[in-house]
């Protein structure tokens, strides 16, 4: 008995053993030394690093307007990400598990931007907005086209919500599909037999079935969007003017271009506790509304 424990445990060892090592060196460690760093005022480069205590996170809140504004900004940029990603999504899957001879190519198509890089994807779209639309908009005489699309903070705001929708939003219709192919079709059967309109059998046989789904899809788009970093150097650096640059963006520029570690990881952990909060309520509040089928 003892050989058979001692084998198993070595066999978790060699198979468990590397990855959780890896883990913790990759994750756990650099985490950790973030943590003591947010209360000194380390610069990234000198050795000598002076203890601060909570000065920084004093700073933070009271003397940071930039940091407040950006936070604003991915609240907003989130409120409206996480909608129109989930919404676009969702209905895209809905159709797309409809009996169309099409719907594999569309499937391939509209999850394909997601496997374009976000740095990439941003670049591609700046030219897309500042000369691709110029040349429609003289061309058709539209002003939408004509708008200052990434020079404006209205519209520039825009502009990365509407790439973000673009590029998230196939990812999270294919585990709405895996959602709504798990649907018993004996269901909706009886609710059409039974006269159920297309709405209520949405509202009241579909949604109820897929909430494990879209539990998954909320806490995707939440923590995509809060942690929106990539489109947001590549399309706008955070202008004009600094009024649309998110959190992670101000962490970076604190951290890499500003040379304040101290300051920059203790960004990085309010900013870690906050979205941890929100995902957690978020993840038990859809979960209460899970069914079972």
């Amino acid at each position: 008995m003892k050989h058979r424990k001692s084998s198993q445990l070595l066999q978790q060892l060699v198979f468990v053993g590397p990855s959780i090592v890896f883990f913790i060196l990759i994750i756990v460690v650099p985490f950790l030394l973030g943590m003591v760093y947010s209360f000194t005022d380390w610069n990234g480069v000198s050795a000598n690093i002076h203890w601060v205590g909570f000065d920084n996170f004093k700073q933070i809140f009271s003397n940071d307007p930039k940091f407040l504004s950006a936070f604003w900004f991915t609240v907003r940029f989130t409120v409206v990400g996480v909608i129109l990603t989930n919404v676009i999504g969702f209905f895209l899957a809905y159709f797309l598990t409809k009996p169309l001879k099409t719907r594999n190519f569309l499937r391939t198509i509209f999850f394909m931007p997601n496997v374009i890089g976000g740095l990439l994807l941003g670049f591609i779209w700046q030219f897309i907005f500042v000369k691709g639309f110029s040349a429609v908009g003289d061309v058709t005489g539209w002003s939408f086209f004509n708008l200052p699309w990434l020079g404006d903070e209205p519209t520039a705001f825009w502009g990365i919500v509407i790439v973000f929708v673009w590029q998230t939003a196939g990812y999270l219709m294919v585990i709405y599909i895996s959602s709504l192919t798990n649907v018993s079709p004996d269901l909706l059967e009886a609710a059409e037999i039974d006269g159920a309109s297309r709405w209520q059998v949405l509202r009241s046989i579909i949604f109820p079935l897929i909430m494990p789904g879209v539990t998954i899809c909320l806490f995707l788009a939440i923590s995509w969007s809060f942690k929106m970093f990539d489109l947001n150097l590549s399309l706008t650096k955070g202008g004009p003017f600094g009024s649309t640059e998110s959190v992670a963006l101000n962490i970076y520029n604190e951290a890499f271009v500003n040379n304040r570690y101290g300051i920059g990881t203790a960004k990085a952990l309010v900013f870690f506790v906050i979205v941890a909060i929100i995902t957690m309520i978020q993840v038990r509040v859809t979960k209460s509304k899970e069914v079972e089928a």
